[in-house]
């Protein structure tokens, strides 16, 4: 009997575990830009399933323990990853942000905006992460009109408050990534510019341009595993400048490796041009939607992106498609349409 035993033992020593590859270790050399998440899209490998393994693997080889280094190589996660240490992960970043509320009311959207009249349930169980351009210290994009200064942070700001609010009378769970303490929704052509938002729940903005991006990417990955299992989106909104000759459509752009980051900008991209042939049938829509991987933004989020430019700030044609109240309304309830034709077609 003690010699079965042994012979047993021998057995199960020679035997493959989980999680121990025998196969022989892969490594990728980090492109110039490259982030931790779009590396692993790259490699075809689920970035939320692997990123905390890749960390382990790598963490000697990582400036401030979550970023790459350009033209270094990296270890890859082998083939199997020990989920408990995800799913307690997932489950403690769960119980923080649960600490915070997260749903609009009086104080971002404005006492004249309070109310949102509920439509349908049509976005029901779908969670919508909205941020808009700048904010802070950086204004954006900025123009003279009429003698005096507009800003993006302030146009694509107001259309984030007023599409939060068209999807959540679709019955949508709505994070909004920047906020700003007293400009609620404002039924107004010119916009007076500050620099008091901060980003969610209640962060700084900092000066820095890239540390004001990471700080964005931080928040809403975080809130994405938190959330994991439940239809997920992000929707950022721009304003674009350019030549003050330049007229633009409203465009989009999507990570090039995310299949539902294009169906959700192809979806609001079909929605324009089906309204500009409605109510503009005049004029055609010339916006498009393509592959912009290497905006930080797009490049390192977790959820499937829309991106969107909504309009040349210094354009006069443009100005009166983000300055009119009206207008800005128009944009946010085109965009919520969009985004319930990309829930509907996912579905099916």
């Amino acid at each position: 009997m003690p010699a079965l035993k042994f012979f047993i033992l021998l057995l199960l020593i020679g035997m493959p575990f989980p999680g121990f590859s025998q196969d022989s270790t892969r490594t990728v050399i980090a492109g110039k830009g490259d982030g931790i998440y779009s590396l692993l899209r790259k490699q075809g490998m689920d970035p939320i399933r692997y990123y905390k393994h890749f960390i382990s693997l790598n963490k000697e080889n990582l400036w401030d323990s979550i970023h790459l280094y350009e033209g270094r190589e990296y270890i890859l996660p082998p083939g199997v990853v020990d989920s408990v240490v995800i799913v307690d992960s997932i489950q403690k970043k769960t119980t923080e942000i649960q600490e915070v509320p997260h749903i609009p009311g009086e104080d971002i959207f404005g006492k004249d905006h309070v109310k949102i009249a509920i439509k349908s349930d049509k976005l029901k169980g779908a969670v919508y992460y909205l941020t808009s351009g700048h904010g802070g210290p950086d204004p954006g994009a900025v123009a003279n009109y009429e003698g005096k200064m507009i800003a993006e942070d302030e146009y694509a700001y107001d259309i984030t408050l007023r599409l939060a609010k068209e999807l959540m009378s679709h019955g949508a769970e709505t994070y909004i990534m920047v906020r700003d303490p007293n400009d609620g929704i404002r039924d107004y052509r010119v916009l007076e510019m500050d620099r008091d938002e901060v980003v969610y729940p209640n962060e700084e903005i900092p000066l820095n341009h890239l540390q004001r991006l990471k700080q964005r990417v931080e928040v809403v990955n975080r809130l994405y595993l938190g959330n994991k299992g439940k239809y997920q989106r992000l929707i950022a909104i721009h304003v674009d400048s350019r030549s003050r000759g330049q007229n633009i459509d409203v465009f989009l752009y999507h990570h090039e490796h995310s299949k539902n980051g294009k169906h959700l900008a192809g979806s609001i991209h079909e929605t324009f041009s089906n309204n500009y042939r409605k109510y503009q049938p005049n004029r055609p829509y010339d916006g498009t939607f393509t592959d912009r991987s290497g905006l930080y933004l797009i490049k390192n989020t977790l959820p499937a992106i829309a991106y969107i430019e909504v309009g040349n700030i210094r354009n006069k044609r443009d100005q009166r498609r983000i300055l009119d109240p009206d207008n800005r309304q128009a944009l946010a309830k085109w965009i919520s349409e969009g985004a319930i034709l990309d829930l509907e077609r996912m579905s099916r």
